[in-house]
């Protein structure tokens, strides 16, 4: 348990500052002037990089508890046998985020644009805004169609590097040793509610749930752990049953470049807290059930055999 103490402490102490005293001045123009505020574009580089706070969590607790980095969860492990759990990581979120989308518009029909015509204009806009050219109808859905496409092929590779700063301390370092202790579901909901927390200083201005909504910001905080118990779920279970925590990696960059496709499908961009987007409850519930089956598959694995002991210390 001490490890796990200063593996969090690190993790949070280190997120928490950054992000009051830089990241959200920087993103609202508050504290520090508003002539000071950063641009967009700056300001997601910047919450970006928040990513590599977990895995400088693991090396700090690694270093100064004298763990080493032998079982690090870094590398694949028999890969031959576990490649499925890999697949499943590349292409489970596409999958799962259409499934979502899909009892969305069969909920909500008079919200389906399967044109993308409400995206493709908010795209006009905003290039004509700033002085771009306006781009011509088919040539638009060509090019989001093909951002759906790079979206379900390359997000893994583009998003690997700020995933595994986030995947080898949650999946590779907090899971496994919770793991030790507890069983596969309070090991996930502990976990979970964890990594939500970790999203709060974002989450309350405006990080996938915006600002202003009743409840804000404590509704939105409470919708990112129950996401986070989700998904991190299925990327808990992919890096068990892998023995790495680069499946987690490979998933986590997956759902981060598609997470926001359905979206593109619906005249009114939908509504975080329901859908289409999979942090929404109804969006999510491709997210939602293959969790059940992650949790039922090793409840079934647990009860037959204990769970195998690992060389690691908590």
């Amino acid at each position: 348990m001490k490890r796990i103490g200063i593996y969090l402490a690190i993790t949070f102490a280190i997120t928490y500052a950054l992000e009051i005293l830089v990241v959200i001045p920087l993103a609202t123009g508050t504290g520090m002037g508003s002539a000071l505020a950063a641009p967009p574009v700056a300001v997601q580089f910047i919450i970006g990089s928040m990513m590599f706070i977990p895995a400088i969590g693991v090396l700090l607790t690694r270093l100064i508890t004298k763990e080493g980095f032998k079982n690090a969860m870094i590398k694949p492990v028999d890969f031959r046998h576990t490649f499925k759990y890999y697949l499943i990581a590349w292409f489970g979120p596409a999958v799962l985020t259409v499934v979502g989308a899909a009892l969305y518009f069969l909920v909500f029909p008079n919200d389906f644009d399967p044109t993308m015509s409400a995206a493709a204009l908010m795209i006009q806009q905003a290039a004509g805004a700033s002085g771009g050219e306006t781009i011509p109808g088919d040539v638009m859905q060509t090019m989001l169609w093909a951002q759906l496409a790079v979206g379900v092929v390359l997000s893994p590779i583009l998003n690997c590097l700020t995933c595994f700063g986030e995947e080898w301390g949650w999946r590779g370092y907090l899971v496994p040793k919770v793991h030790e202790k507890l069983s596969f579901i309070p090991t996930v909901l502990i976990t979970g509610v964890i990594w939500g927390l970790w999203h709060a200083p974002l989450t309350v201005i405006g990080h996938n749930y915006g600002v202003g909504y009743p409840g804000w910001p404590f509704l939105g905080i409470f919708a990112m752990c129950i996401f986070c118990i989700v998904i991190g779920t299925l990327f808990s279970y992919l890096s068990l049953k892998a023995k790495s925590c680069l499946p987690a990696v490979i998933g986590h960059g997956a759902v981060n470049g598609f997470v926001s496709a359905a979206a593109l499908f619906s005249i009114s961009g939908g509504n975080p807290f329901i859908g289409p987007m999979p942090i929404g409850i109804i969006g999510g519930i491709g997210f939602i059930a293959a969790a059940v089956v992650c949790c039922a598959a090793m409840r079934k694995e647990e009860q037959r055999k204990p769970a195998e002991p690992t060389a690691s210390n908590a």
